[in-house]
């Protein structure tokens, strides 16, 4: 470690102890938090979108040099600049698109595989360096992390030639499947660089790499890219925990303690940092007090959020696939029997079917956890926020003498990723990209930059995401129900007359208008196939719903109501 760094970290660990000391890792399920929590102070947020038009946006950043540029990282291979001022630029700051003379160097077949994130040095204002982490279609989707340096004389623009001028590769992580593969990487307080990998994919880990030490799958790692030596991709740092484990050594019998011999881990891979974690694909550290979180994407059932003090010395097993959050894996039903593998959670929540054979859940759920950042502002101390794909829920996980997850918002967001503001604001991305239905990482509806901020404090005329009030408070006799493109947000101009009416009329007497409407049939099905069968089954069914909006409420996709299918249907 180098001695400015040392003096940085030395200078920051006294605060970081005494502010982390307050959190702990849960040491029993019942201190696991849940949704339903209440944050200290009761704080009230708000996302104010910065800038749109980013095709399937997996990851922000900024340089941390007082530029104020926010990067968004787009899953084709490009990085986009948006500038202070809320612009953005229109060419790429990096595009490894044309790269390769064969086309394209980044893997985007599987809509998991892109361009994962970017990492700046700490001096990047001082020696230019970058990071990003990407799928790479040359190596059959392996990941890749490459550093590459700017053009002090072109600062937003990455040339082609500069990129493969410049182009260092750090580490290849070799991936069996094509899902569970990307993870952001990060600089730690430390100065080290971090890189969350997921367990390569499939489900239920086939590859059996959560407690397998001998591969970087399924971890946290930790490397040191300050290398005297530019030849040497990087370093080990000497206090990880497994830096010595693998070493050659003479056989020792006797003489040796049991806690000795647990040291010796002939197959471990010296850059773990912790291990037995399912699809990390976003984390961020406290910038306040050096905390880690870790938003780890679940099995078929829950959702996880892993806390680690900056105290951490390494080395921790959060228990996947043994475990998944605090529960079995694999559950069979609520009340499954196991021994604890690993440690806690401080948080996690569930899908819509919490357990096999359950009955849906109808509030707190979502389906694949996206950690946006650590808010310390708005009320906010060290609250880390997270958004969820599939319900587009906003959850901040806060300490209060005990962990408290609480829903914050519920919007219509498809959230990937988050980041911070160079002011310490943090950031979200959103995407329109179906699941099983990817159209490609360029010809899904593009999507967004948002900054969280105190809901008192939304700038007059900035846009905020649109966000779900419950229905039982559509009271007023002269609510309009509107019905908006589920995609685009744009009016649907409804050949039905009074469909508001009837709507309404639905769901507080339960008796549809027209049924048994030939017309109104017809019309519907048409409707239907025209704007709506691209999200749900050919008979209304499925999960991705479209957006019903009026003056109060606002249905997301990700519940349908059977009652909307009887209307447009109409019978």
């Amino acid at each position: 470690m180098k001695t400015a760094r040392l003096t940085l970290f030395l200078f920051l660990l006294i605060p970081f102890v005494l502010v982390a000391s307050e959190r702990k890792v849960p040491s029993t399920s019942e201190e696991v938090a849940r949704p339903g929590g209440k944050l200290p102070g009761g704080p009230k947020i708000a996302l104010v979108k910065i800038a749109d038009g980013f095709y399937d946006p997996t990851n922000a950043a900024n340089a941390g040099d007082g530029s104020g540029r926010i990067f968004v990282v787009e899953r084709v291979g490009r990085i986009k600049i948006v500038h202070k001022d809320g612009s953005v630029q229109k060419k790429p700051f990096l595009d490894l698109t044309n790269i390769n003379p064969l086309g394209n160097d980044v893997q985007t077949g599987f809509v998991e595989q892109g361009l994962y994130s970017v990492a700046f040095h700490p001096q990047f204002k001082e020696n230019g360096y970058f990071f990003v982490h990407y799928a790479s279609l040359p190596f059959n989707g392996d990941g890749v992390i490459v550093r590459f340096q700017i053009d002090p004389g072109s600062p937003n623009v990455m040339t082609p030639e500069r990129t493969n001028q410049t182009a260092k590769v750090i580490l290849r992580i070799e991936q069996p499947y094509y899902n569970h593969n990307g993870g952001q990487i990060e600089f730690g307080p430390d100065g080290y660089l971090y890189i969350a990998s997921g367990d390569g994919g499939w489900e239920g880990d086939p590859y059996e790499a959560g407690q397998d030490l001998g591969t970087w799958l399924a971890k946290m790692l930790r490397i040191d890219i300050d290398v005297e030596d530019d030849s040497i991709p990087y370093k080990v740092p000497s206090d990880n925990p497994f830096a010595r484990a693998s070493d050659e050594q003479l056989m020792v019998l006797f003489g040796i303690t049991e806690e000795q011999f647990s040291k010796i881990k002939t197959r471990s891979k010296p850059e773990i940092w912790a291990y037995g974690v399912r699809n990390p694909y976003e984390f961020s550290f406290d910038l306040k007090t050096g905390d880690l979180f870790i938003a780890d994407v679940g099995q078929n059932h829950w959702e996880e959020i892993i806390y680690q003090p900056a105290t951490s010395k390494g080395g921790e097993n959060y228990g996947w696939p043994r475990m998944n959050g605090s529960k079995c894996h694999p559950m069979t039903g609520p009340d499954d029997k196991c021994p604890q593998v690993g440690l806690l959670p401080a948080a996690e929540y569930p899908h819509e079917i919490p357990y096999p054979g359950a009955k849906p859940l109808t509030s707190g759920t979502g389906c694949s956890i996206e950690g946006l950042g650590v808010a310390n502002y708005g009320g906010m101390k060290g609250v880390y926020l997270v958004g969820d794909w599939c319900s587009g829920r906003v959850f901040g996980l806060g300490w209060n003498g005990q962990w408290q997850l609480e829903e914050l918002l519920h919007t219509n967001l498809q959230f990937t990723a988050g980041g911070y503001d160079e002011d310490g604001y943090v950031l979200a991305v959103n995407c329109e990209c179906f699941y099983t239905a990817d159209k490609g990482p360029l010809a899904n509806p593009p999507g967004s930059l948002w900054r969280v901020v105190p809901a008192d404090q939304v700038p007059a005329g900035a846009e905020t995401a649109r966000t779900l009030v419950s229905l039982g408070d559509q009271n007023s006799s002269d609510q309009k129900i509107r019905f908006l493109h589920s995609l685009d947000n744009k009016p649907l101009k409804l050949p039905v007359d009074d469909v508001s009416q009837a709507v309404t009329g639905f769901y507080s007497t339960g008796i549809n208008p027209y049924k048994d409407n030939p017309k109104a049939t017809a019309t519907g099905s048409d409707l239907y196939q025209q704007w709506c069968q691209s999200c749900h089954l050919k008979d209304g069914t499925g999960r991705i719903g479209p957006n019903l909006v009026d003056n109060k409420y606002n249905y997301p996709r990700g519940a349908t109501d059977v009652g909307l299918f009887e209307i447009i249907f109409g019978g």
